[in-house]
């Protein structure tokens, strides 16, 4: 693994660099960063080189400016930095939950840069018919980050992402987690007001162009967790594929791969081969 950084406007990024073949470029979702996605990239390395990396604000990847909101078309031109900085070819692009917004939104304003997107589950939640709800819940959860803290906005958060289907948050991480695990989960725990405070409106009100995402050179998949349920991001998921006129593709595990990170890989790839 190769640890690198790159400057780019208003910030500077970590990112991680395995393996050798076509790029795929990993998103991560949420308050996380690399880390999430180091099985993932360790498995996929004889087969591409796998760039994951921290996104602005997050973990190890800083902000000129920590007072500012950052929009979803930020991350896009950020990930799409990251591709220039490692190809001269389109990448392949695998988004989780949010991370899949930031992918939707890469294709429609970077199309050139992006051979085909794997948006697993992203929680474009205007698309659905309560979306007012999701609104004031995201809402909620910025007030909750400020007046009684991140570790209540997370229980809160946490609630509402696995509402209608299984908790993941077990299944995430193993019983007795190693050192590089813990290393992580300590820096996603400061993750968290960041999060609230800059990223979570921006992402969930996030509306996709889908005439945009529908002209894009770039073959889009948007995926679904088998064992979901009725979460919100996977109806959100589905209400997407509507809309672009496509099937969903199912993946193994539920929201973000939990529960099935060897086959959530090997599906990402059969599916990016079948693109």
């Amino acid at each position: 693994m190769e640890a690198k950084s790159l400057r780019v406007p208003g910030a500077t990024l970590y990112y991680e660099v395995r393996g050798s073949g076509p790029v795929l470029l990993a998103i991560p979702g949420g308050p996380t960063e690399a880390g999430v996605f180091t099985a993932f990239a360790e498995q996929l390395a004889d087969r591409y080189t796998v760039v994951t990396y921290d996104p602005r604000g997050h973990s190890r990847s800083t902000v000129d400016n920590p007072n500012q909101d950052v929009p979803v078309a930020q991350h896009a031109d950020d990930a799409a930095a990251l591709i220039d900085a490692v190809s001269s070819e389109p990448a392949y692009v695998l988004g989780s939950s949010g991370g899949a917004t930031i992918g939707l939104e890469i294709v429609v304003r970077h199309g050139d840069k992006v051979k085909a997107l794997v948006a697993h589950e992203p929680p474009v939640m205007e698309l659905l018919p309560d979306a007012d709800r999701w609104r004031a819940l995201f809402g909620d959860l910025k007030k909750t980050n400020r007046t009684d803290g991140v570790f209540a906005a997370f229980e809160k958060f946490g609630a509402a992402v696995e509402e209608g289907g299984p908790s993941y948050a077990e299944a995430s991480q193993p019983s007795e987690p190693t050192p590089e695990m813990a290393r992580m989960m300590e820096r996603m725990s400061a993750n968290g007001e960041f999060f609230f405070e800059h990223e979570i409106m921006p992402i969930g009100g996030y509306v996709p162009d889908i005439d945009a995402l529908k002209a894009s050179p770039s073959r889009i998949f948007v995926g679904g967790g088998k064992e979901s349920g009725e979460q919100g991001a996977y109806r959100a998921a589905v209400a997407l594929a509507d809309s672009l006129g496509i099937e969903l593709t199912y993946f193994e595990g539920a929201h973000g791969g939990f529960g099935a990170e060897e086959a959530f890989g090997e599906r990402v790839h059969e599916t990016l081969q079948g693109s």
